[in-house]
């Protein structure tokens, strides 16, 4: 993923996140056939569970700094290990269950980012503060697909 400033539109913001997580969502219905091999994509490799404990954190990872930036304070500093790790709870099998665990977990948390940027004016959604990022930029940048991209459709597995 990249570290540049996300590119922003006239797009409501708290729709890109809804839809991000809905597309997560979709080919996530696939990722039961998942082989139990990991997959590569960049420099990292990626199961179906660490696609979704990565989408999971990182829209908690920002929307944490949301709230401490609208409290007026420091967000905490960054300490996950993210993509760079693979634990052994990633490489499970991915179930049913699992998906309507993670449907029930990411609609959530969509859902909290929803009511929280419908609530902020234009002006704070663009208020530049020192280097980060405007609360706009971030919840474009939480848009990106990159982790569920990273397992993709899986239909054909399936069916293979």
């Amino acid at each position: 993923m990249s570290d540049d400033v996300p590119a922003t539109d006239g797009r409501d913001p708290a729709q890109i996140i809804e839809d991000a997580v809905a597309y997560a969502l979709r080919l996530a219905e696939t990722w039961p056939a998942w082989d139990g091999r990991p997959i590569a994509a960049e420099d990292r490799v990626y199961t179906p569970h660490k696609a979704i404990r990565r989408l999971a954190d990182h829209l908690l990872d920002h929307l944490a700094e949301l709230e401490a930036r609208l409290a007026g304070q420091t967000p905490l500093p960054d300490h996950w290990h993210a993509s760079a790790i693979t634990t052994p709870a990633d490489l499970a099998p991915f179930t049913q269950e699992d998906l309507d665990e993670a449907r029930s977990r990411l609609t959530r948390l969509a859902q909290i980012w929803s009511l929280r940027l419908r609530a902020l004016d234009d002006e704070r959604l663009d208020r530049v503060e020192g280097d980060a990022w405007t609360l706009r930029q971030v919840a474009f940048h939480l848009g990106s697909t990159f982790y569920a991209d990273a397992v993709g459709d899986l239909t054909a597995t399936r069916a293979g």
